[in-house]
């Protein structure tokens, strides 16, 4: 008998630490949205993971980025390098 409230208070200890942290919140939330959705989803754990945030980005997504990131590292050269080259001018100036 013991054994069985040692675990009852872990168990209460455990669910303390969640609502605490906000995590018994955030998955009703979620559970509640998942329920309320018209169109229920062909994949709830994926929903799930939208909702709560842990959804990585979409591999489109991720390759228009990579594409705007390489974009943008090459305007980011092409000024430096303008900039080096108007400093030396005002410098000889």
């Amino acid at each position: 008998m013991a054994h069985y409230r040692a675990s009852e208070s872990k168990r209460e200890q455990f669910r303390r630490y969640l609502e605490k942290a906000g995590v018994l919140d955030s998955l009703t939330n979620v559970l509640v949205a998942l329920y309320e959705e018209p169109d229920k989803p062909n994949n709830a754990l994926d929903f799930l993971k939208h909702h709560l945030g842990v959804a990585g980005a979409e591999p489109g997504d991720t390759e228009a980025l990579r594409l705007e990131l390489t974009e943008l590292q090459q305007k980011w050269d092409l000024l430096m390098e303008e900039n080096k080259d108007l400093r030396n001018r005002v410098r000889e100036n």
